[in-house]
């Protein structure tokens, strides 16, 4: 039981005050972008001229992940906040949905940026190979493989925890799953890995839309320099989320130091590389993309007349 209470303490520090400021910081952050990224779903939902493009399709399923992990997030925030200790059977599913959520949005702008490179450079075959059809079998099968490597650590789990460990009272956090020091050393090493691949993927693209817009001319000159463009977008947003990979090791240094210093270490890597780093896709798609922001603005007008009808 002290080596459960010496884990609380790491989470919520000694300081009260810094506790309930960066608690309220979290708010701040995290409900105006569910808003936004509500907003432009239901934009989404209402257009169909959008949602029989790809990009749109797979942005919107973005959309839905990087919101459910933000409340799902946050309810750990809280609940580390208010001392909320709930039985391991309850906070299991919270921790495998947290965690797959987090790896769902990386891997789906791979998949955007795959699209928008066969767009670009191999236009004629685009509308065979991004097919309405393949496109959700491509946001289904994301969605499943990214909820497949949390119970294969669940799994884990169960076959190497010790007698009694279900009976616990613990925070929602996604280390209760990595019981063994092996499985943590290993679980971190597949998280850098994946995004490796993920990162190689975005530069492969990034340099073919490259050559293309240095060889092409007029509005196909145009497309690829702003699918150029998007892309470096899109990888400034995963190297931010590669970076979240490195939080762990950090955190395991600073903590040799003082225990308030990982606190605030630990609330800056989550608000830095968690929140943040997700926070750049409505940019791309709701400042950037003329078509979304349209839709956006006819949606908002219809909000608003429907209520001016209805005083």
């Amino acid at each position: 039981m002290s080596g459960n209470s010496s884990e609380q303490r790491l989470l919520k520090g000694n300081d009260p005050v810094r506790l309930n400021l960066t608690t309220a910081l979290v708010q701040v952050l995290v409900w105006p972008f569910v808003y936004i990224n509500l907003f432009m779903y239901f934009t989404y939902r209402k257009k169909p001229a959008l949602q029989a493009e790809p990009r749109y399709v797979l942005f919107a399923q973005t959309l839905l992940a990087d919101s459910a992990l933000f409340i799902m997030t946050d309810f750990v925030v809280i609940g580390i906040h208010v001392h909320l200790l709930l039985p391991l059977p309850v906070c299991i599913p919270v921790a495998v949905s947290n965690q797959a959520l987090a790896l769902v949005s990386p891997t789906l702008i791979t998949a955007m940026c795959l699209e928008r490179y066969v767009a670009i450079c191999f236009p004629l075959r685009h509308v065979d190979v991004f097919t309405p059809t393949r496109t959700m079998f491509i946001s289904a099968a994301v969605w499943f493989l990214s909820y497949l490597r949390p119970f294969v650590d669940l799994f884990i789990l169960f076959t190497t925890m010790p007698k009694g460990y279900m009976n616990r009272l613990n925070f929602c956090y996604y280390e209760i799953l990595l019981v063994a020091r092996w499985h943590m050393e290993m679980r971190g090493n597949l998280f850098a890995l994946n995004y490796l691949v993920l990162l190689s993927i975005l530069f492969f693209c990034y340099v073919a839309i490259i050559r293309v817009a240095r060889r092409a001319s007029g509005a196909d000159r145009q497309a690829a320099s702003k699918g150029q463009r998007t892309l470096l977008l899109h990888l400034l947003q995963l190297f931010m989320c590669t970076l979240e990979v490195f939080c762990p090791y950090i955190e395991s240094q600073v903590i040799l130091i003082d225990i308030d210093l990982f606190i605030v270490v630990r609330y800056f890597n989550f608000l830095a590389f968690t929140i943040l780093s997700r926070a750049i896709t409505p940019l791309i798609y709701g400042v950037r993309d003329e078509k979304f922001q349209a839709a956006m603005k006819e949606f908002l007008l219809q909000k608003r007349s429907k209520v001016g009808f209805g005083h």
